[in-house]
């Protein structure tokens, strides 16, 4: 393996598959170097891709792209041990706005495209350290004893940024930076099963959230998204809360999976894979100082640019976005000490533009009134309006007897609602 090249990509995900892509069809010698077995084996994500931005940045993966399902449906659940309250809204015309797909097939996708303009991968390499020349400049990585020298590096490494931790670029994650979540695939057994227990037609797709109970009234939240014959069920807990959980983290998807509510449209379905992984939560605010330093770029999760803001999240398309960015800015700049116009295009896109518009969200996700209050208040007042025992209730005898139930006040509901409103 030759030790010089253009560019080194840290990380086969999506953010360093797309910078690779591009460059290598640009006539770049490109390395990839992913610590898994395959491109995308080290990375867990929930199973949902919006598709506004790659048909800008990405337009290929119209053509071919593994998308399981478009999802059509989009259901909301507060859940407590006893009831599910769920909102659902439908598109009654397709619409092809995003789409469930497994990460590991998605990556694959883009590792063939990579590979197929030209770009070298190699697995089952551990990068130790971003290398230095005596100026500062980032002039390769090495693995162990091997050193690679290129004239760009681009860190695509992750949520785990132990490389620019020991560049003296970012400190260790804080607590609050991050979420722990553990996923379940099951599979059932035709995918006509799994459209009738969810209420599909043919193809269609469901991005289902849920708040309040999956997480132990914690921070966090969980969801449910269709593939083609099986389903992603899993759970996210704030790491901040994690210690206060009476189940383990890595048990929380089993615990949904076997709530009344959801173990019926399981039924019959088995276990084909399980995953755990931290995810960013903070966003823009766990980013670096610089997205751009003499010779390295930084994209993807290891830059922060991931969105959490309840029940919108979103990663693959700001990952896929900025490893773009990244590759033309190597191809516009064409030397590694110019490469500060790639911070220019970020806080000209829609990266940095939605991220510090949702900059705040984690001081609604990161309180009490969304995951605990919020869906104990809403069951609970349900359950009071539409249980007819001695008269019928009203509304707001309803509300009086819910409100006698728990530490709750108009005044609270109201302000706490107003504040969620201010930064969701």
């Amino acid at each position: 393996m030759s030790s010089k090249f253009d560019v080194v990509v840290v990380g086969a995900g999506p953010a360093g598959l797309a910078a690779a892509y591009k460059l290598a069809s640009a006539g770049f010698k490109v390395l990839v170097v992913e610590r898994g077995r395959e491109p995308g084996s080290k990375q867990v994500y929930g199973g949902r891709i919006y598709a506004y931005w790659l048909d800008k940045y990405l337009p290929e993966f119209r053509k071919d792209a593994p998308a399981d399902r478009w999802v059509r449906k989009e259901r909301i659940s507060l859940m407590s041990d006893e009831s599910v309250t769920t909102m659902e809204f439908e598109v009654v015309k397709p619409e092809k706005s995003s789409f469930v797909a497994s990460l590991a097939a998605f990556t694959s996708w883009l590792g063939k495209l990579a590979t197929s303009a030209g770009a070298k991968i190699v697995t089952e390499v551990v990068v130790d350290e971003l290398l230095r020349d005596e100026r500062g400049r980032f002039v390769g990585v090495r693995s162990g004893q091997d050193k690679i020298y290129a004239d760009y590096v681009i860190d695509a490494e992750g949520v785990n940024r132990l490389l620019l931790e020991r560049a003296g670029i970012v400190q260790r994650l804080k607590p609050e930076h991050v979420a722990v979540g553990a996923k379940e695939v099951l599979k059932f057994e035709n995918r006509k099963v799994l459209e009738d227990r969810l209420g599909l037609s043919e193809d269609e797709g469901l991005a289902w959230a849920f708040a309040g109970w999956p997480t132990e009234y914690l921070p966090g939240g969980a969801f449910l998204y269709t593939y083609r014959d099986s389903v992603a069920l899993g759970v996210v807990v704030y790491l901040t809360s994690w210690r206060r959980l009476a189940t383990p983290v890595y048990d929380l998807a089993e615990r949904l999976r076997t709530h009344p509510y959801i173990a019926k449209l399981v039924a019959g379905a088995n276990l084909q894979e399980y995953s755990a992984h931290l995810t960013p939560v903070a966003g823009i605010s766990m980013a670096p100082p610089r997205f751009s330093y003499d010779g390295l770029l930084i994209v993807g999760d290891t830059a922060g640019f991931l969105m959490h803001a309840g029940v919108l999240i979103r990663g693959v398309d700001f990952a896929v976005a900025s490893g773009v960015l990244a590759a033309e800015t190597i191809k516009e700049v064409g030397r590694p000490d110019a490469l500060s116009r790639y911070d220019d295009k970020l806080r000209s896109s829609f990266i940095l533009r939605d991220l510090l518009a949702f900059k705040n969200a984690d001081k609604v996700l990161s309180g009490q009134f969304a995951f605990d209050d919020m869906p104990k208040l809403v069951n609970a007042f349900l359950r009071n309006y539409f249980t007819v025992e001695d008269r019928p209730p009203t509304v707001a005898s309803a509300l009086k007897t819910t409100m006698g139930e728990g530490n709750w006040s108009l005044a609270k509901i109201l302000i706490n609602t107003m504040y969620a409103l201010a930064y969701l």
